[in-house]
């Protein structure tokens, strides 16, 4: 391996950890507030014992995303450095402004943690509700600076460097909305399918009422979320089409451009040959998708050099699988608003709770292939249409031991975060067994 490489899967380690923390740590304090409410308003203390279980997991991963956040700001300072030297007064204020929403989430999240009988219930649960929308609001600013990488602005690039600077500009770049709002939502629609499937599980062992009315309040965020998902990926998609085509042409292994272009459901990419094996070609689709019109024409990866072509199988089958995951999600979401309104007697089914436990990974693993799409699509820029992502590379060596390392250090932090866990589930079990 070698050490561009290294750099390379280093930062995909990295992120592809800090992504699932940082979703889980963005939606479930949103559950906590709820079970509290919940608790307030009909003084069922089942409402309690889950808020303060559910809020003992926040602080969990509250922790570990701290920890896996900032050891990614400093490989991006390690590994890019002459990315960070070009890009950091640029798109420094959302990283900035992250810092700061962190900072009022830690106070907010150790009143709550702290406040129990110490606080106004009111005052209590407002804490909650400020751990929520601060969890949130970090994330936007996340991808408000990834965003700055796939739809640089802010900016007059001359002869390799930077004038003109305008922070403002750069983190409100043309990429940002369509980013920030298809990743909130990707990450209460993957959040909520996991919290209820580890409780469905749970449930199925010991039917405890806790477990019943933690997979409401988590599929109640999740269906939403998972139904509002596609017309959201929508408008992300025709965002990509307009500032990214190359990007677009290759998660659909578009090779030739055309009009009435069609939307490619599965298939293998054959890019020596430039065309989809097996693959199910429905015409116009993509063309409306990208443009909102059956006819319009869909520019082709033929437009671009071949060197600036993104990895087009490992695009393709990201995208594939991002999607095919989230209709299988909204199908649950249907089913569960069906049950609740209706047919209520569905959801003590066995074959209900199973279709929750198949489900409890494939929120993140669409998430991940979400962020495959979006930075293995990006390539070969580290800034699009400026630097390139070699061109950032840091001349230090033994990059792949680091690599090494740094893998290894993610996969004790998650073997602690899933002991931490069972603990705390093991710990409620005993209680409800020792009132029982």
């Amino acid at each position: 391996m070698d050490a561009f490489m290294a750099a390379r899967m280093q930062m995909g380690v990295s992120l592809g950890f800090h992504i699932i923390f940082a979703c889980i740590g963005m939606v479930m304090p949103w559950f906590m507030f709820v079970a509290e409410w919940k608790w307030q308003k009909t003084n069922n203390p089942v409402y309690l014992d889950l808020a303060k279980a559910w809020s003992k997991g926040v602080a969990i991963f509250f922790a570990v995303g701290a920890v896996s956040g900032t050891m990614l700001s400093f490989e991006l300072g390690m590994l890019w450095p002459t990315f960070m030297e070009h890009a950091g007064p640029i798109f420094g204020m959302p990283f900035s402004l992250e810092g700061t929403a962190f900072f009022v989430e830690a106070i907010a999240l150790g009143l709550f943690l702290y406040g129990w009988n110490r606080l106004n219930k009111k005052v209590h649960l407002f804490t909650g509700m400020v751990v929520g929308i601060s969890g949130v609001i970090s994330g936007i600013f996340v991808v408000a600076a990834n965003a700055w990488m796939n739809a640089p602005s802010g900016f007059d690039w001359i002869d390799g460097q930077a004038f003109n600077i305008d922070p403002v500009k750069a983190m409100f770049n043309k990429a940002w909305f369509s980013q920030a709002h298809h990743m909130t939502i990707a990450a209460f629609s993957a959040t909520g399918f996991a919290v209820a499937g580890v409780h469905a599980i749970l449930y199925l062992r010991n039917k405890l009422e806790i477990h019943a009315k933690a997979i409401t309040i988590a599929l109640a965020f999740a269906s939403v979320a998972a139904i509002l998902q596609p017309l959201s990926g929508d408008l992300a998609a025709k965002n990509v089409a307009k500032l990214q085509p190359a990007k677009l042409a290759a998660f659909e292994s578009h090779f030739e451009t055309q009009e009435k272009a069609p939307l490619i459901i599965g298939g293998i990419p054959d890019v020596e040959n430039r065309d989809v094996k097996f693959a199910i070609k429905l015409p116009g689709f993509l063309s409306f998708l990208a443009h909102g019109d059956f006819n319009a024409e869909v520019k082709g990866l033929e437009e671009f050099p071949e060197e600036e072509w993104p990895p087009v199988p490992i695009t393709h089958y990201s995208f594939q699988i991002m999607v095919g995951i989230g209709m299988f999600l909204m199908l649950i979401a249907f089913i569960f608003l069906a049950g609740t309104f209706k047919w209520k007697h569905w959801l003590e089914k066995s074959w209900w709770l199973k279709m929750l436990i198949i489900a409890t990974p494939l929120g993140f693993i669409a998430v991940e292939a979400g962020w495959i799409v979006t930075e293995v699509g990006r390539q070969p820029w580290i800034i699009y249409g400026i630097m390139k992502t070699k061109d950032s590379l840091t001349p230090m060596p033994g990059i792949q031991y680091t690599f090494y390392t740094i893998s290894a250090v993610y996969l004790l932090l998650s073997f602690v975060v899933i002991w931490l866990l069972s603990r705390q589930i093991q710990m409620l079990h005993a209680k409800y067994r020792s009132n029982g």
